[in-house]
């Protein structure tokens, strides 16, 4: 029995498994660019450790939720509803794009989040580990949007300077905390932050000097504009690679990609509406805060708001109730496009009705959570040791390494032993043992060097609160090497929360969901305020 069936978490299998699942030019890639991520941890945690406080852990766990899809989600509608469409528009295209790219590269070359221990992760998001590590999404979306915002304030001629210096360096502060967090909270390595920030740069370059063509396309343009926008958008969805473990990155890239959809069709159709202005550009929602004042302009974004939180929990439970029995069709005539790490239509009966870890707005019943979480960042938001498979197999996998380059060097001759009066200067924390002592009281003791940080990569949370007291992780006793790593692996995979089970009806569903999200934003909730005289 393949063990790596079967099992939704992205990371580091055998080397036979990537083999095996991905073509020679993508394993190739991975395998040449994996050392360095394995390179960097010790650094990272070097780093972590030394910049630890609870003050800083708190900053960056609420931070973070600021470059997540969800925020995203919940401040892009307020936007058009405020009379903000074109920047609306904008950071639509930006997130649209960041999300996708950057899923496109994980799932790409599936390359893992930097190990735990040494690094302790601090995230708010349970889902967060789930996907690959390279590149980092967050990094990419707070980069876009930064690039894009700092460019518009250039080109405002009615701020003051004191105004425009205010918001830049909010802005600045922004991007840092996002990009920095991303390490400090060890989700990420260096690798990841720098190529997201490039993609993120790069999309931002594009949306400044491009946007306003694209706009020009769709508004002059006909139903066929709009239509040829949905088939890119649909090839797209269907050429992103398979990646060798079942990663969500796909589920956002979908979600994503039908808020565009939704977001282009209704600004193209509401533009030629009479209920919108084509000042300051087409499709933008009537809005005058002096006329209307605070409580009406609050009572828009609780409506709004709220006509999409219906649609959603109307909707997706719908559609996952009537469209297996149309997908079972399609599989019997064989027309179905099955994808892997989703289970077919004829596999099952029915689809549970709460479906957790991969929706980028979460059910109304999670909400209380995420505020007690936000309002507490610290009860669950530190851990150490795997948090998914992924982070298990990169465990295993790095042991059976240390294993290798052991027993190789045992093979080797031994080294002519130095001068006694150097003998101390040249050992290194791996080759002095520290059995016995423990530095669980000290945790972040500034002693610890890079070795003792590269030594705790593989080993479990215990050896890490002892404060990497045992130097030799890989017991062998009497055990082969096959028992030991089966001991090994069933360990590991003991403290991890199996991944739920996704549904190939999914897909279609987050489509029409969240195409429906955008064109509520833009359609649907400013006609409404129109008929309840809220404009």
């Amino acid at each position: 029995m393949d063990k790596g069936k079967g099992k939704t978490d992205a990371g580091l299998k055998s080397l036979n498994h990537y083999q095996k699942k991905l073509p020679a030019w993508r394993y190739t890639l991975r395998q040449n660019t994996l050392p360095l991520v394995r390179w960097e941890t010790p650094y990272l945690a070097w780093l972590q450790e030394r910049m630890r406080t609870p003050s800083l852990d708190s900053w960056f766990a609420i931070t973070a939720n600021l470059g997540t899809h969800t925020f995203y989600m919940v401040m892009l509608p307020i936007l058009f509803w405020s009379g903000y469409t074109g920047v609306g528009r904008a950071v639509v295209h930006l997130l649209a794009a960041g999300v996708f790219f950057s899923g496109f590269m994980k799932d790409l070359l599936c390359l893992p989040r930097p190990l735990s221990p040494p690094l302790q992760r601090i995230t708010m998001s349970g889902s967060a580990a789930l996907e690959y590590g390279f590149p980092s999404t967050h990094s990419t979306n707070a980069v876009s949007i930064v690039v894009y915002a700092l460019h518009s304030l250039q080109s405002q001629t009615d701020l003051s300077p004191l105004t425009s210096t205010l918001l830049q360096t909010g802005l600045y502060i922004y991007v840092t905390s996002i990009v920095i967090g991303r390490l400090y909270c060890g989700m990420h390595g260096f690798l990841d932050v720098v190529v997201g920030s490039i993609l993120g740069a790069l999309l931002g370059f594009v949306q400044c000097f491009y946007g306003p063509t694209f706009d020009d396309y769709l508004f002059s343009g006909g139903i066929q504009e709009v239509f040829i926008i949905f088939l890119v958008i649909i090839v797209l969805v269907r050429v992103h690679p398979e990646p060798a473990d079942s990663c969500p990155c796909f589920d956002d890239s979908v979600a994503f990609a039908g808020v565009f959809a939704g977001v282009e069709l209704g600004n193209w159709h509401f533009a030629r509406s009479i209920y919108s202005l084509s000042v300051p550009t087409p499709g933008t929602v009537p809005f005058d805060l002096r006329r209307m004042g605070w409580i009406i302009a609050i009572l828009r974004i609780v409506i709004g708001v709220l006509s999409i939180v219906v649609w959603r929990e109307v909707m997706k439970p719908a559609l996952l109730r009537f469209l297996p029995p149309l997908f079972r069709i399609i599989e019997r005539l064989g027309l179905s496009l099955p994808r892997r790490f989703f289970k077919r239509a004829t596999e099952y009966n029915r689809i549970p009705n709460q479906l957790k870890y991969d929706d980028v707005m979460p059910n109304v019943s999670d909400i209380p959570s995420m505020l007690t979480s936000i309002r507490h960042p610290r009860r669950r938001a530190i851990s150490i040791g795997p948090q998914s498979e992924a982070d298990a197999y990169e465990a295993i996998a790095y042991r059976q390494q240390r294993r290798r380059t052991s027993a190789a060097s045992e093979n080797q001759p031994p080294s002519p032993l130095p001068e006694k009066g150097n003998q101390s200067q040249n050992q290194t924390p791996t080759t002095r043992p520290k059995r016995g002592i423990s530095n669980a009281s000290q945790p972040r003791s500034p002693s610890r060097s890079l070795d003792d940080y590269e030594h705790m990569m593989g080993t479990s949370a215990q050896s890490y609160e002892e404060g990497g007291a045992k130097t030799e992780p890989f017991p062998n006793g009497n055990m082969t090497n096959d028992a030991l790593e089966a001991e090994e692996e069933k360990d590991m995979f003991s403290k991890i929360t199996p991944p739920r089970v996704r549904y190939d009806v999914e897909v279609v569903t987050k489509l029409i969901v969240y195409s429906g999200i955008g064109l509520l934003a833009v359609e649907g909730s400013p006609m409404l305020f129109h008929f309840l005289g809220l404009d």
